[in-house]
């Protein structure tokens, strides 16, 4: 990367509310000096999922605390860092922006370069961040709004081989977390319950398995489950602890199935162009789910592939890999300016068709 940089992201783009500094060295070693998170689920637990205004609020009151901590954290002033990264956008647009015109604030004040990170880049680049990972890489991003399986070959160079048209992953398990009762966030809630429950009682539908290439759906069996759960309901007058348990288990499997199988349908492709070391990497919320990663790790072995996964801390949304992203943003040269917008959607592959349909906003996917 060439001379040492050290960076403080930002990052408010759903309901985590955080600040990181990170210190990238002249041979592109990284190193986390601060990364604070300040949830919100106490906030937003009695209405079963986040509330984009509520969150929105949060974010104004508790960035700049955020931001204090963690230059406090790395033993900095705001004149000891070379540049501020904010996630610019896809998420909450109340939230982007709050992030966005705090960094732009910070940077006007400071005198400092401001980059502009997209989310999803923060995610897809956690494996250089975390194990120097080189391109190219195979990337499953799967969080709690979006599921691609992505060929890393830059900071901003992408391209998409498949990924969702409707439900991401983390949604399902919000979803069905909701329908049995479970508190949100819905992804842990679910793998607890799984852990307890009987994974063959029910077989639930694996979605597009049965068609060719790597596009996933999840809508469908949140649908299933829904109606396997009003069928006990109606047989026994409600749900014992087994039955969530159950319930839980087999929808779990059945999102890990889907994601090996296309996981593995993508390394087929992406194994004709992977250098010496190829990898597949994971990251995003639902990359902290043990049956998951334990699938992929399967996948992985089968094709002689590295797998690379992050620390559970960073494999939801934090602001290190924000500031990371904005690290080898910035060494490219990249540079915004106070008309830098926040965006509520921002396609990774420009290139590539939008899979989620684009409107006024612009492409989700």
């Amino acid at each position: 990367m060439g001379a040492p940089l050290t960076v403080l992201g930002l990052e408010s783009s759903c309901d985590d509310t955080a600040a990181a500094v990170v210190r990238v060295d002249g041979t592109g070693e990284a190193e986390i000096l601060s990364s604070v998170v300040f949830g919100q689920a106490e906030l937003h637990s009695a209405f079963g999922g986040v509330v984009p205004e509520i969150a929105a609020r949060a974010h104004a009151e508790k960035l700049d605390i955020c931001v204090e901590e963690a230059l406090k954290r790395a033993d900095l002033r705001l004149s000891g860092v070379d540049a501020i990264a904010v996630t610019a956008g896809p998420g909450l647009i109340g939230g982007v922006l709050s992030g966005v015109m705090c960094a732009k604030g910070l940077a006007a004040g400071a005198g400092l370069p401001l980059v502009g990170v997209n989310h999803l880049a923060g995610h897809a680049l956690t494996p250089r961040l975390t194990d120097r990972v080189e391109y190219p890489y195979l990337m499953l991003l799967v969080s709690g709004g979006h599921c691609q399986l992505l060929i890393v070959r830059g900071a901003q160079d992408f391209s998409r081989l498949g990924g969702t048209i409707d439900d991401a992953p983390g949604e399902a398990f919000d979803k069905v977390a909701r329908l049995l009762g479970l508190p949100q966030p819905g992804g842990p809630s679910v793998e607890r319950e799984a852990a307890k429950g009987d994974v063959g009682r029910f077989r639930f539908p694996r979605p597009l398995l049965d068609r060719p290439g790597c596009d996933m759906s999840f809508s469908g069996l949140k649908t299933a489950v829904l109606r396997a759960r009003d069928q006990i309901v109606a047989d026994k007058g409600g749900l014992t602890r087994a039955d969530r348990a159950d319930l839980c288990a087999g929808f779990q499997a059945a999102v890990a199935d889907v994601l090996a199988e296309k996981t593995r349908r993508a390394l087929a492709v992406y194994a004709e162009e992977a250098g010496a070391v190829p990898v597949l990497a994971v990251a995003g919320g639902v990359a902290a789910n043990a049956a998951i990663r334990g699938k992929l790790e399967t996948v992985s072995a089968e094709f002689e592939t590295k797998f690379v996964a992050p620390p559970l801390r960073l494999c939801t949304d934090n602001a290190a890999m924000i500031a990371y992203a904005g690290a080898e943003l910035f060494a490219a040269g990249i540079r915004d300016d106070m008309t830098l917008a926040a965006r509520p959607r921002w396609p990774l592959d420009g290139a590539s068709p939008a899979m989620l349909g684009s409107g006024k906003k612009g492409a989700k996917a």
